[in-house]
């Protein structure tokens, strides 16, 4: 795989971690504004957990899919490069 493969690749998942850790802290941000305006507005009645709740299984699949879910097109091509390695051809698909 050239290195330029190798860099993008490397680019594209810092991406998209950047975006989670952006997407995680308004998420903080907005739940705790809504916490304290649920608790200065209505107290008794504990309104601000849904929007928690929600938005919080949305940011949790963000997360599963940024840092536990593998990219299929890294894993397919490590696959490649391994049968490709065990025929005998080269990247190109010659043998030699």
């Amino acid at each position: 795989m050239p290195q330029t493969e190798h860099y993008e690749r490397a680019r594209g998942r810092a991406v998209a971690k950047y975006k989670f850790f952006v997407h995680a802290l308004v998420y903080a941000a907005v739940m705790l504004l809504l916490v304290v305006i649920n608790l200065l507005t209505s107290p008794g009645d504990n309104w601000s957990i849904w929007p928690l709740i929600g938005w919080g299984l949305a940011v949790a699949l963000h997360g599963a899919r940024v840092f536990l879910l593998a990219d299929s097109k890294t894993i397919i091509d490590a696959l490649t490069e391994n049968e490709l390695r065990k025929s005998g051809a080269d990247n190109r698909g010659e043998e030699k």
